[in-house]
């Protein structure tokens, strides 16, 4: 497999390995990383669907947290393990090969404050499906449905645990109902546009389970480019985050 080591961030250096025959990371899991509600009582974070690890090695720049990311396809996971190892975060984020289904069962029930996924998007027999086993697998729900990994979250979460995730607007329907039939309170919602003038094509939530049936809040929308199609100031913030 071709293997190349890019830059995951600008400033700090950190350095991921990626397969580019493979479903690399895209600006979605940078977004959540950087949405996601980080607060003080948060020891414990979960990243399912994990991948090559770019949301846990950029979490790793906000928090001192333990992170576990748990990865079904064994490429992802080997270079997970590369990239952790590369960044010298081996004593703080623990990458796992396993199927998210049941994984509650082997690393905690309720153990967890905060659970992330980027998960795949797309219903099987709804779009066509890449002819990369590796590349369907990211992008269909194959080996786990949605219903799959918010119910994983929700075991894992504990209470007032917070679940976000980054996904496509036509799902968010189907979201809210999930999020309710596990115990998941959604309080934070933001729409992500390519451009101004351009319809919504991600989503960012963030729920906390067993929190009160109110307070939702939507945010200021996030506008990935310019009209000259280059970056807009507040993705180039993300990209070239530091440390406080």
């Amino acid at each position: 497999m071709p293997v190349v080591l890019n830059e995951l961030l600008g400033r700090e250096l950190i350095k991921i390995y990626q397969d580019t025959d493979s479903f690399n990371f895209s600006i979605d899991s940078m977004l959540l990383s950087d949405f996601v509600s980080i607060t003080a009582r948060c020891k414990r974070i979960c990243d399912l669907c994990t991948g090559n690890a770019p949301i846990p090695l950029y979490l790793s720049l906000r928090t001192k947290a333990s992170i576990i990311g748990v990865e079904v396809q064994e490429n992802s996971y080997k270079l997970a393990i590369d990239s952790v190892k590369i960044n010298h975060l081996e004593n703080q984020i623990e990458i796992i090969q396993d199927n998210l289904i049941g994984i509650s069962d082997k690393i905690g029930k309720s153990k967890f404050d905060c659970v992330t996924v980027n998960p795949p998007f797309f219903k099987v027999g709804n779009h066509q499906i890449n002819p990369s086993d590796s590349k369907a697998i990211a992008r269909h729900e194959i080996l786990a449905t949605l219903e799959d990994i918010i119910r994983e979250a929700s075991n894992l979460l504990n209470t007032r645990g917070r679940l976000a995730l980054v996904h496509r607007p036509e799902r968010l329907p189907e979201i809210f109902a999930l999020f309710h039939k596990y115990h998941i309170e959604p309080k934070r919602l933001r729409l992500v546009y390519p451009k101004m003038g351009m319809e919504v094509n991600h989503i960012l939530i963030e729920g906390i389970k067993d929190g009160s049936p109110d307070g939702l809040r939507i945010e200021a929308p996030l506008y990935v480019y310019k009209s000259d199609n280059t970056w807009t100031d507040e993705v180039l913030k993300i990209y070239n985050f530091t440390k406080e």
